[in-house]
């Protein structure tokens, strides 16, 4: 079978002023340079040749790379999209000025919650005034534009709050990001995972203001995965649809597929991406449902679902081939719902785990 890369997400670097709980960069970090300048546009050029049609720009945080603006008009050459993700912390007028120029289609700016005291408190430092003013430049240079919230305990009974607040910064796209639970947000799982309560409650809300909003600001609002009895696909199937480059060059399925012990990855140092995507057996692992395990090798939703997450089966019973532990039909199951019946625990974020 063949498949096509439609998305590439570039990590230009780990490096970050925020420190926050649930941060996606990796708890063990690659001793290696970042790729260089050259590097970065050679490999937007080759995924442009193999078919993607957007890209991505994040990290850590993308604007700490000067040569952002460079890698943005390389890629508006070569015919993509361009989206930056940032948590809008270094986001200046001239800097605004020049990715406007050099042809960025769209920016994404996270928030941590509505009120700047819990914001601050989320993200490790005093930011929550300075993404506003991002968010200003953002509408000013008539960038598209949306925010991201992660929900965890912490804020998810805020939500009405914070979808009001995304809507008067003028934002057309609201990504209420439940934390998927790896990386360091596995370390401080015990600390972010909502109660049933919450989640419950946090649906309802999602619902009535997407209703309401309709026209307005796009809401995204899905589950945490904890508390589905389905899993999601991972990323519309391991190997299928995305590629993710890290800052160092290696090239992976999904943006946390580094945290799955034994499984090595090729770097674009190494190797032309077309070869790592068709070739590499990190791509080709856990593509379509050959390598699958019972239940998820007879089960109807095997190219539905693709077995869930590899990422979160690794991670919880040390096995990337076992059926992700959110499925109901799981035999690894308890382990989720041991999670899930001993989250209304209160505790503080001073009891968290800071990113480094």
């Amino acid at each position: 079978m063949s498949y096509r890369p439609y998305a590439l997400l570039a990590e230009l670097t780990y490096r970050c002023p925020l420190h926050c709980p649930y941060c996606s960069n990796p708890v063990q970090r690659p001793d290696d340079r970042d790729l260089t300048t050259g590097e970065w546009i050679r490999v937007i050029g080759e995924a442009a040749g193999i078919g993607v049609l957007q890209i991505g720009f994040s990290g850590g945080e993308p604007l700490l790379r000067p040569d952002l603006p460079d890698l943005v008009l390389a890629a508006r050459e070569m015919g993509l999209y361009t989206n930056l993700i940032t948590s809008g912390v270094g986001l200046d007028a001239p800097l605004a000025a020049g990715l406007q120029r050099n042809g960025l289609d769209s920016v994404q700016i996270s928030f941590q919650a509505d009120e700047p005291e819990l914001a601050d408190a989320i993200a490790g430092a005093r930011v929550h005034e300075r993404k506003l003013s991002a968010a200003m430049l953002v509408r000013q240079h008539g960038f598209a534009f949306s925010v991201n919230v992660v929900l965890h305990r912490r804020n998810i009974s805020r939500l009405r709050e914070i979808i009001s607040f995304a809507s008067q910064l003028g934002a057309t796209r609201l990504e209420l990001a439940n934390t998927q639970y790896y990386g360091w947000a596995y370390l401080n799982r015990s600390h972010l995972l909502p109660t049933k309560e919450q989640v419950r409650a946090a649906a309802l809300i999602a619902g009535e203001e997407k209703a309401r909003l309709a026209g307005q600001m796009e809401i995204f609002y899905v589950v945490p995965d904890y508390f589905e009895e389905r899993p999601k696909p991972c990323m519309n199937g391991w190997g299928q649809r995305h590629i993710t480059v890290n800052p160092v060059g290696d090239v992976l399925p999904c943006p946390t597929a580094s945290s799955i012990l034994g499984l090595m990855f090729d770097s674009v140092r190494q190797h032309p991406l077309a070869w790592i995507w068709e070739q590499s057996d990190s791509f080709n692992r856990f593509r379509g449902s050959q390598w699958m395990m019972e239940p998820c090798r007879s089960c109807p939703m095997r190219e539905i679902d693709f077995g869930g997450c590899r990422c979160q089966a690794a991670l919880l019973t040390a096995d990337p081939r076992r059926t992700d532990p959110v499925c109901g039909l799981s035999p690894d199951h308890h382990l989720v719902e041991a999670a899930v019946s001993s989250s209304g625990h209160a505790v503080g974020l001073e009891s968290m785990i800071p990113r480094r």
